[in-house]
């Protein structure tokens, strides 16, 4: 069954009824139950967090993050109460800041805790090579690392077309053009629809649920919690992960070139930047 939840009145009941409301299309018999009590999400096998604000005029990243940090905390403070042995996929952004937040307010184990944006930011890397070379979408395996934003990694050496590497099949110009447009994919989304993506991080959060309550050992590139891995610590990464029942079973350790390295680690920086300035306001409240 899948339960929606939203403060705001009558939109987790509109989304369930939609739901439920395309059973016939797909031939299903979901059981879905909505409101604005996260008590009725107990028992959850997955936790699925979404929520937070967007910026509005005036508003700096760093407004949007504090906000937003409450936000999920809140969210994940109260699911895990109610699901404490539940996997959390973090949706919110800055995705990557909000997944420690979700992990730290909710006193999660780092292997239940992951975000979803790697499988985004690699999937629209994969479509826009698809669509440069004029190859089915089926043919391209791409790879994106790093932070969910400005700071992303993608990796062309990972990314091929039929096995064979993207870096033989187009010039250092067009791959550059593919990773500006990649970095820029949320972005380019709002600017047409004055709203952000919701198609694509659905469909990369079903394939992430599909993983763990199939118990799949799926390899997918996901904001995970490294303690070590790729000479970074404590912090919420996205690099490619076996998924399955018992949440991040492996962190997959990718060889990186002194660049591409370089690259991650200025990511992961940005990352625990964001990290340390809500714990220092955590700790001394009113600084900000």
């Amino acid at each position: 069954s899948v339960v929606v939840v939203d403060k705001a009145p009558g939109k987790a009941e509109g989304i369930a009824l939609d739901i439920l409301e395309a059973s016939p299309i797909d031939l299903l018999e979901p059981v879905c139950v909505s409101g604005d009590n996260m008590e009725e999400t107990r028992g959850s096998e997955v936790v699925i967090i979404t929520a937070g604000a967007t910026r509005k005029e005036g508003m700096t990243r760093d407004d949007l993050l504090r906000i937003n940090a409450r936000i999920v905390a809140g969210c994940a403070a109260s699911a895990a109460k109610y699901s404490p042995y539940a996997f959390f996929i973090i949706v919110s952004n800055p995705l990557n800041v909000m997944c420690h937040v979700a992990m730290r307010a909710g006193q999660l184990p780092r292997t239940r805790v992951t975000g979803m944006a790697g499988i985004l930011d690699s999937c629209r890397f994969q479509y826009f090579i698809a669509k440069e070379l004029g190859v089915s979408v089926e043919n391209v395996q791409a790879m994106v690392l790093g932070e969910h934003g400005e700071d992303m990694v993608p990796i062309p050496r990972y990314s091929t077309v039929a096995g064979i590497p993207v870096t033989e099949l187009m010039s250092q110009e067009q791959l550059d053009g593919l990773i500006s447009r990649t970095r820029d994919g949320g972005a380019e989304i709002i600017r047409l629809m004055q709203t952000s993506a919701f198609y694509a991080p659905a469909s990369a959060v079903a394939q992430m649920v599909s993983a763990i309550v199939m118990n799949k050992h799926k390899i997918l590139p996901c904001a995970t919690y490294l303690t070590g891995e790729y000479g970074i610590e404590d912090t919420f990464v996205g690099v490619p992960v076996k998924l399955g029942a018992n949440g991040v079973e492996e962190v997959m350790q990718l060889e990186l070139t002194a660049q591409e390295r370089a690259a991650l680690t200025a990511s992961a920086r940005k990352i625990r930047g964001m990290v340390e300035l809500l714990e220092r306001e955590r700790q001394n409240p009113g600084t900000s």
